[in-house]
């Protein structure tokens, strides 16, 4: 049995250390993964209360069992077209680390699909779009079968600046 390696050794490597069980969603056509461990729990979409003067992508809070939990819409920090709400959207409630914080944050997503098992042989690395595109938050590509799915670093979705503004909406 042959195998072709299509990275460096060391992005073998990364690949490796990425395999493991991604909660998969969908936002339009396209098919999303986040790494199981960071997702606390799926919920329907409840009522959302905007918060006044918050970047568009985040729509707001809800009271999650008398916790504030802000929500952000990933269709709009994708910059993709709105979609109206159906009876498949969902929030998926993730814990975000960056450095010393710790933030709990509803994602809103069009469709949770399953849990899948990614193998380090299905992960390619992010692709290169050059120094304009920023794909810091994208862990890999994930072909399982005949999908394609973008392997996201929750952590990395948001910049520092954004999750601080995250992080006050849930303190007003």
């Amino acid at each position: 049995m042959t195998t072709q390696a299509t990275g460096t050794t060391s992005e073998l490597g990364e690949m490796t250390h990425l395999a493991g069980k991604y909660l998969t969603f969908k936002l339009g056509a396209e098919e999303f993964g986040l790494e199981i461990l960071k997702v606390q729990e799926i919920i329907k979409m409840m009522d959302i209360t905007r918060v006044p003067r918050t970047p568009d992508f985040v729509r707001g809070v809800i009271n999650l069992r008398g916790k504030v939990i802000p929500v952000v819409d990933l269709r709009r920090r994708f910059d993709m077209e709105p979609k109206a709400t159906t009876d498949k959207t969902c929030v998926i409630v993730v814990q975000i680390r960056r450095e010393n914080l710790t933030v709990t944050m509803g994602t809103i997503v069009d469709e949770v699909s399953e849990v899948l098992d990614v193998t380090s042989e299905q992960i390619e690395p992010a692709p290169e779009f050059g120094g304009a595109v920023n794909t810091d938050f994208i862990l890999g590509i994930g072909k399982v079968g005949k999908r394609v799915v973008m392997l996201l670093d929750v952590d990395k979705v948001l910049s520092s600046q954004e999750l601080d503004v995250v992080e006050k909406v849930k303190q007003n």
